[in-house]
């Protein structure tokens, strides 16, 4: 099967690539290399994929927003299935950039979504976020949840995007996957993302910053765990449905930082800032939905997959 996945250069979406290539299926990559964060570190990502796909494994740059671009990749070669994970990522820096974020998270979906309705690719499984939920009192999140209300500009591309998922399973029959991912952590992961920059700044014995009393909660899920939801929904009919992906347990910020303290072996120097515009108290994913349709498992809790990452941290002998 050959499976088109955007943002295949990225933290999800290189592992992603990996295990469909393990599986025996062919991949095209597409990933416009932006600087959100080092380009190097993309690259990297793209050379181990290429290193266990061999000729399985063909990598495009290129923009989701060039419309006639990503329509030439379905031109070229027939797309069975498409992983969509390529956006604009994170609350903070979308308070910065907010039609950045729409034109690249809501546009650039446009862009996937009509180059598979016209070249008559029927299956997609699109990303989502957690961060759709906004400010929730109760949990865990179910899907059911009314998600009218998001509070930062990232969260709102986000719902535009399962709203035009759900426009064309409507209209034209797609056979649709949306994935709230919760709180993706492990080797790869985005050097801004908490865990990864706190494990870089506890080793290098600098402040971290930690916005708010540590009280804030979250749902780290471990990547292996996430791919295997996103592959899951690849082998099956969904029609247009939504799934939470998270390990349905949420962890204080403070216990977060005590777990990197004991796999570092290092204390950490905590610099308190004010809580952020746009960041929620509280993330946990209730999976019952995605464990009955998907048989979704996590398998990873957070005290085993902190020091896994760790392990792999320490491997990248970088210097910080």
């Amino acid at each position: 099967m050959h499976f088109l996945v955007t943002g295949a250069a990225g933290f999800i979406g290189s592992h992603v690539s990996e295990r469909l290539l393990a599986a025996g299926h062919r991949v095209t990559g597409l990933d416009d290399l932006n600087p959100f964060y080092d380009p190097a570190i993309k690259r990297r990502n793209l050379a181990e994929i290429a290193a266990s796909g061999g000729n399985h494994f063909r990598f495009v740059e290129g923009d989701i927003c060039q419309a006639g671009l990503v329509e030439g990749l379905f031109a070229e070669q027939p797309v069975d299935q498409v992983i969509h994970l390529a956006a604009r990522a994170g609350v903070r820096p979308s308070l910065q950039e907010p039609a950045l974020y729409q034109r690249v998270n809501v546009e650039g979906t446009v862009n996937i979504l009509e180059a598979a309705r016209k070249h008559g690719t029927r299956k997609l499984t699109l990303a989502s976020s957690s961060s759709v939920y906004g400010i929730q009192s109760n949990a865990p999140f179910r899907e059911s949840e009314p998600v009218s209300r998001p509070i930062s500009p990232y969260a709102a591309s986000k719902l535009a995007t399962e709203a035009l998922g759900h426009v064309y399973h409507h209209i034209y029959g797609l056979d649709i996957a949306m994935l709230r991912f919760f709180t993706a952590y492990g080797p790869r992961q985005r050097p801004d993302l908490a865990i990864h920059k706190f494990a870089a700044t506890i080793e290098a014995g600098r402040p971290i910053p930690v916005f708010g009393d540590g009280s804030t909660r979250r749902d780290y899920t471990y990547i292996d765990d996430i791919v295997s939801g996103v592959v899951a929904c690849t082998g099956r009919e969904i029609g247009y449905n939504i799934f939470n992906l998270g390990e349905s347990q949420a962890i204080r910020l403070d216990s977060l930082i005590a777990l990197l303290e004991s796999s570092l072996g290092k204390k950490a120097i905590i610099d308190r800032q004010p809580e952020q515009p746009g960041d929620v108290p509280l993330t946990c994913a209730d999976i019952s939905k995605a464990r009955a349709i998907l048989g979704y498992a996590p398998a990873t809790p957070i005290e085993s997959g902190i020091p896994r990452f760790v392990e792999w941290f320490r491997s990248l002998k970088r210097l910080y």
